[in-house]
């Protein structure tokens, strides 16, 4: 076995650790039917190992998509957890809601917002969240870094998804206006004293930092 192989290999490994049950791949095949693509099983995993560390009561989404990456949220938070989730388009809150429906998470745990991430989230509480997931517009994603500094309490930590955006952030040879966003934002949760970073290889890259206290 080549390294490449070998590598591949380790990658989807990894990846398929934690299979999806029938309920997340019904979501994950409504979401590609939609146009939004769904965040990976290791990256959702990872997220709900993230909600769970933090025992997260209160956590916020950029990106509701078709609800995968919410599930794995809500698998991952307290049982009286509430999930506020914010998407521009009705269609993927539809079947978000169709997707925690089929799960059996009670209504009042999933609170859905259609709007404009930017126009949403300075009307939440400051300090009112244990956790933050943004997979929105990428050339947003610095301004969403904003936005989680004043909505996290101390010790909470803030998740981007897609930060190695189809492997191009490593070829200095991507310039897209995409790639340079992530490439950019990378450096700012780095060089961020007020945070404690770490980069995940999982699914489409997931960068996650907890906000000292």
């Amino acid at each position: 076995m080549s390294d490449l192989t070998a590598l591949l290999a380790s990658r989807e490994y990894a990846e398929s650790y934690l299979t999806e049950d029938p309920v997340l791949q019904a979501a994950r095949t409504r979401g590609v039917e939609l146009g939004c693509t769904p965040i990976g099983p290791g990256a959702g995993a990872a997220l709900r190992f993230l909600a769970a560390a933090t025992t997260a009561r209160a956590v916020v989404e950029v990106g509701t998509g078709a609800g995968v990456s919410g599930l794995w949220l809500l698998r991952g938070m307290r049982r009286d957890g509430v999930l506020t989730t914010v998407d521009r388009d009705p269609e993927h809150q539809r079947a978000a809601r169709q997707a925690f429906a089929e799960a059996g998470i009670p209504s009042g745990r999933a609170r859905l917002i259609t709007g404009k991430a930017l126009e949403v989230l300075p009307r939440l509480a400051d300090g009112g969240y244990d956790l933050m997931l943004v997979a929105g517009a990428k050339t947003e994603y610095a301004d969403y870094l904003t936005e989680a500094m004043r909505l996290l309490r101390p010790g909470g930590v803030v998740a981007f998804d897609n930060v190695l955006w189809h492997d191009r952030v490593a070829d200095p040879a991507h310039r897209d206006p995409e790639t340079v966003a992530m490439r950019d934002l990378g450096k700012l949760v780095r060089d961020d004293d007020r945070l404690v970073p770490v980069m995940l290889h999982a699914g489409d890259g997931l960068l996650a930092a907890v906000k000292r206290a």
